[in-house]
């Protein structure tokens, strides 16, 4: 999940936790999906819960800002 579909879905409602939870969720799957590989099979680290919210909630942060600035 990119920054944009972050955004998007915050904008229609979901909350910081809800989406972080989605951002983990398909983040570890693709970390399972590269660590299948017998070569890459020590690659990667899992999140956690808090560092997916603390993902999310720093691309929010960048949003607001940088819409604050464009009103000024």
């Amino acid at each position: 999940m990119d920054d944009n579909e972050i955004i998007q879905k915050w904008k229609k409602g979901l909350g910081k936790k809800q989406l972080a939870k989605i951002y983990r969720r398909e983040y570890n799957q693709q970390i399972k999906m590269i660590r299948s590989s017998v070569r890459h099979r020590h690659d990667g680290i899992f999140l956690t819960n808090y560092e997916a919210l603390k993902k999310i909630e720093q691309t929010i942060y960048r949003y607001l800002q940088k819409n604050r600035s464009d009103d000024e």
